[in-house]
């Protein structure tokens, strides 16, 4: 799907039918067919594909090529099941337009048109419009990092709360949510690490190419607010280390207060058991089976024996 957008004033709009794509500021390609593809090669660009994006080493994700830079980023997203993907997406820009071209669905690519106005570089150009695109991007980056650090708070709360719940079910729940949360943060961390590359070599290039000297600044506090979130990113992995770790814990807390008191009760009627083993042997001469009041002495050493091992264990508190 191909979709352009002109700059009117302050804000960006669709681009109308039956106006040329040279027309446009942004065009954003999500999963282009190959006419669309064709049509911006037409334009003198060179559309990668998802396996070329792919394949690409970090080391090689910037480039320029014929006055056109190239800027490969992995960010997160959603399929089309709503499901969680990390793929990369390429920033292709001109000194006339930006091109975007990504595989995955993700939020700052449907929003930014109608916020253009109000992201701070503004789309005067392809340089502002990059930025303010990559501004977007950030936001949407820390959102998910607050997300992630609310959840976290909330396990937390489950599972370190003084009477809170501690039944394998709810302890195991726990323990998927946070592996789910520390997935979320470590595709984060990887946009953020791509993104701060990215920003560095466009900074770079700006001040090689001695244009938009204005825009440094700019460049540099979008890269330090990267910088931010990676530490917040790396604090959030730290807490769900702990998290896993005190779940586990509390799950093999859980699992020896069974097996203790499985041993307990087994404990409690092994004496019992071994008077009951005493009396069910078959010897000739066994004097106790002529007494009148034979069975009722083996049933009361039999629950004396019970009564007295579960008061020991109340005593030395095990109980």
């Amino acid at each position: 799907m191909l979709q352009a957008y002109r700059v009117t004033g302050p804000k960006l709009e669709p681009l109308p039918a039956g106006d040329p794509l040279s027309a446009a500021g942004w065009i954003d390609l999500f999963r282009p067919d190959p006419g669309e593809v064709d049509t911006v090669q037409g334009l003198g660009i060179e559309v990668p594909t998802l396996e070329d994006m792919e394949e690409i080493e970090i080391s090689n994700r910037l480039y320029r090529e014929d006055g056109t830079d190239y800027m490969t980023v992995v960010l997160p997203g959603r399929t089309d099941a709503d499901g969680p993907t990390t793929t990369p997406v390429t920033f292709i820009l001109t000194p006339q337009q930006l091109f975007t071209v990504r595989h995955h669905l993700w939020r700052p690519f449907e929003t930014y048109p109608l916020r253009a106005d109000k992201v701070g570089p503004g789309c005067s150009d392809p340089d502002r419009l990059f930025l303010s695109l990559v501004e977007e991007i950030i936001g949407r980056l820390a959102d998910h990092l607050e997300a992630a650090g609310k959840a976290l708070d909330q396990v937390a709360g489950e599972v370190y709360a003084e009477g809170g719940s501690a039944n394998g079910d709810a302890l195991r729940s726990a323990l998927r949510r946070t592996g789910r949360e520390g997935e979320a943060i470590s595709r984060v961390r990887l946009a953020l690490l791509t993104m701060e590359r990215m920003l560095s070599y466009f900074g770079q290039t700006l001040h090689e190419a001695h244009r938009g000297e204005s825009l440094l600044p700019m460049v540099k506090g979008l890269t330090r607010d990267l910088q931010a979130l990676e530490v917040h990113a790396d604090f959030l992995s730290t807490r769900v280390g702990l998290a896993s770790d005190a779940t586990l814990g509390m799950i093999n807390l859980s699992q020896n207060q069974t097996i203790k008191i499985v041993s307990v009760v087994a404990a409690v009627f092994l004496p019992p058991t071994l008077i009951a083993s005493i009396y069910g042997m078959n010897f000739r001469v066994m004097p106790e089976l002529d007494w009148r009041w034979g069975y009722p002495m083996a049933m009361g050493m039999m629950l004396a024996a019970a009564a007295g091992t579960y008061l020991f264990f109340r005593w030395k508190k095990w109980l």
